[in-house]
């Protein structure tokens, strides 16, 4: 079958999907019910038509995914707040500098912080420990796949750490839900949680194998990209990030959309890493995916167009899943 085009986040007790220009976020509340929330992606790239280019598409996608990103997770976490807490000096103050754009202003900041943590730990990390060896070792290849070894290793032990706490656990579980769910659609199943629960919790498409493969991608960059200048080395590594980002976006667009048996094998790492980014989870989880992907994707009309599902079937899991819900209002 086709790609669906969806795409997905988990959430702080939720999950977001996203179709085309909306996206909706599902958030099963402290009291259990599940909201929703549909937007508009808002994206510059119908506006600017060169953000759609090769690579330069996927440098504006990682950076609006971000931004994204934190927006959502900063949403889905409003609903577990206690109580509101009493403004700081520093909020006040940007409060009264930016006025309406102060969340904006907040957001851009954070994410700008995220950015620069993440180059100085996976990129000028890695660059830094392995130049204590170039006295030891005369061959660039050699130095850039070692640099490449502990930037892995940084990346899959970072992974390994968050995984210990409790929180990121439940996250890891609604990430596995959105999997799931997309999964489900994309076997050519109705989208139901009995469906979804025996669907695949791995997809190409994952962010998780994003990052894999831009860990990957840039070990065979500096493999070629010499310079004898400590500094400039550096300079570049810096520099080449975002490059790098829309090299390895184009590489999991095709992953999503094609069944290549190469391009299936190339996938095969990401996929295994997944099995630390993604947990089986529970039935209410479930729940909350299928609101999510229902609120921007008809995936009847999609069974429909792929010829699994003819309309008398879609008629019958319509009246299921309406007597479904009022079984369990009734309750």
């Amino acid at each position: 079958m086709k790609s669906s085009g969806i795409g997905g986040q988990a959430v702080i007790e939720g999950i977001m999907m996203k179709n085309k220009d909306k996206y909706a976020i599902a958030v099963r509340k402290p009291n259990q019910e599940i909201e929703v929330d549909v937007r508009d992606t808002n994206s510059l790239a119908k506006k600017y038509k060169v953000l759609k280019l090769p690579i330069i598409r996927g440098i504006y996608n990682f950076v609006s995914s971000l931004v994204e990103g934190m927006k959502i997770l900063t949403y889905s976490a409003s609903f577990f707040e206690e109580e509101e807490e009493k403004p700081s000096k520093a909020d006040e103050a940007l409060n009264r500098v930016f006025k309406d754009k102060a969340e904006n202003v907040v957001m851009g900041i954070t994410v700008a912080f995220s950015i620069v943590f993440a180059v100085g730990l996976f990129m000028v990390l890695p660059y830094v420990v392995s130049e204590l060896l170039r006295a030891y070792i005369g061959s660039p290849t050699l130095m850039a796949l070692i640099e490449g070894v502990i930037r892995l290793s940084l990346f899959i032990g970072y992974i390994l750490l968050i995984t210990l706490m409790k929180d990121i656990q439940r996250v890891f579980m609604y990430h596995g839900a959105e999997h799931k769910c997309i999964n489900c659609i994309e076997s050519g199943l109705p989208l139901t949680v009995e469906n979804v629960k025996v669907s695949s919790r791995f997809h190409k498409r994952c962010g998780t194998s994003f990052l894999l493969i831009v860990m990957v991608i840039s070990i065979i960059f500096f493999i070629f990209i010499r310079t004898n200048n400590s500094v400039f080395r550096l300079f570049l590594r810096i520099l080449l990030v975002p490059v790098i980002a829309g090299v390895s976006y184009e590489f999991i667009r095709l992953a999503g959309m094609s069944d290549n048996k190469f391009v299936n094998f190339l996938s095969k790492p990401g996929l295994l890493l997944q099995r630390l980014t993604t947990k089986e989870p529970d039935e209410s989880m479930i729940e909350v995916g299928i609101k999510s992907v229902e609120a921007v994707f008809d995936w009847e009309q999609y069974l429909l167009e792929e010829g699994v599902l003819t309309k008398r079937e879609v008629q019958q899991e319509k009246i299921e899943k309406e007597f479904t819900l009022a079984e369990n209002e009734s309750r």
